[in-house]
């Protein structure tokens, strides 16, 4: 025994040394690239390139705060405010290394409500611009608005998620047939809502992000990654309750839960987003309608558990994990909002809820014999996209 170990530890040495070998020459082949062979492939210059990526209005002053998302190191030397020049104090420093943020403090009497163009120039005389249709100033946070948003968040995410629950005696009753009719729905709904995370999430990113985020991609591998770490775990979910006929609609309708949550947390994030710039008709208009567009969310809930053993409580639990999110994305949006947070929540959200589908429709494919081609199914989906489009048009 003792010899066989002695034989396996030096290939343990050989593999450990066969796969770290390559990423040695990899090494190597960076240092040369940004040493020595810099001058070799210095084929045009590197243009210089900011981001304004937050404005705040505080008090008397305007505050810009400002990344250098280019390949060089620049310098800040000027601010102006509808192309009038301003003094200006910029923390830490002026000099940004690449990806490096400053704030721009720009003394200024601002109007609520007024549009406002910020301009931060570099010391090659090349000027960035940042648009504010309406100047609203910073929220703080107070046990005031904290209950405001709170309140928002129940409107939106829990009250129309708990109505939406009420379906719940409806489907109980229905025919197998009509029952996978209601399923396939669901899979539509959860298809819509990821579709929509997506397009929020690239619409945010185009809007507020530099190009060298590659916003696209962001998007892309956080939600590709959120559906494989939520689809592992709910495989595990899964497996552990195969052996109860009541515990995998249970779980099935907790994993959509989840993922209804993730997403309605975005949606909290557009409001708070909304209410902390001023855009108050915008903020009322989204209220509206997420609330009436939620309401489908606890069909979503209730379709998995309808031919299970009645559990109210559960339902009711399950509810408040799809529909409080909402709440805490309120909060985020109206406190700390942050463009590349935003990207990264929604992507999550959507990630999640693919993953519900997938965890659905191969639970469908049992329940009907192997079989997703029927008609129950297919229009149940398209019945599903279909509603969750129409109630859409009022967001």
């Amino acid at each position: 025994q003792t010899n066989m170990e002695l034989d396996k530890k030096p290939s343990r040495v050989k593999t450990a040394a066969s796969g770290l070998i390559p990423f040695v020459f990899i090494v190597i082949l960076m240092v040369y690239i940004f040493g020595p062979g810099s001058d070799l492939l210095d084929l045009g210059v590197p243009l210089p390139e900011i981001t304004i990526e937050m404005v705040d209005f505080v008090d008397s002053e305007i505050h810009a705060t400002v990344r250098n998302t280019g390949p060089i190191p620049v310098e800040i030397v000027m601010a102006d405010i509808n192309d009038r020049i301003q003094p200006a104090a910029v923390e830490p420093d002026r000099f940004l290394e690449r990806y490096e943020t400053a704030l721009v403090r720009i003394p200024f009497e601002w109007n609520e409500a007024e549009p406002y163009i910020i301009g931060i120039t570099i010391e090659d005389g090349t000027r960035f611009e940042k648009e504010v249709e309406a100047a609203a100033p910073r929220l703080q946070p107070s046990s005031e608005l904290i209950g405001f948003f709170a309140i928002i968040g129940t409107y939106v995410g829990i009250i129309p998620v708990m109505i939406g629950l009420m379906w719940f005696p409806f489907i109980k009753r229905l025919s197998k047939n009509k029952y996978h009719f209601f399923l396939a729905l669901t899979a539509g709904l959860l298809l819509f809502l990821g579709i929509d995370s997506i397009e929020e999430a690239l619409e945010v990113s185009e809007e507020n992000l530099a190009g060298s985020f590659n916003g696209v991609l962001l998007v892309s591998t956080v939600t590709m990654l959120s559906f494989l770490g939520l689809y592992y775990t709910g495989e595990k979910l899964i497996h552990r309750v195969k052996d109860s006929p009541y515990s995998k609609p249970v779980a099935i309708a907790l994993m959509i839960s989840i993922g209804i949550g993730l997403h309605n947390f975005g949606e909290g994030l557009a409001i708070g987003a909304a209410v902390g710039l001023g855009q108050v008709a915008l903020s009322t208009f989204l209220i509206v309608g997420f609330a009436l567009h939620n309401t489908t969310e606890g069909l979503a809930i209730a379709s998995p558990m309808a031919k299970g053993k009645p559990m109210i409580g559960k339902l009711a639990a399950m509810g408040m994990i799809a529909g409080a999110p909402a709440i805490f994305g309120a909060w985020f949006g109206g406190f700390v909002y942050s463009p590349f947070s935003a990207v990264v929540f929604l992507s999550i959200g959507a990630g999640a809820i693919f993953q519900v589908i997938l965890t659905l429709m191969k639970w469908l494919q049992q329940e009907n014999e192997n079989r997703l081609s029927s008609a129950a199914i297919v229009s149940g989906i398209a019945v599903g996209m279909l509603v969750m489009y129409l109630t859409s048009i009022f967001v």
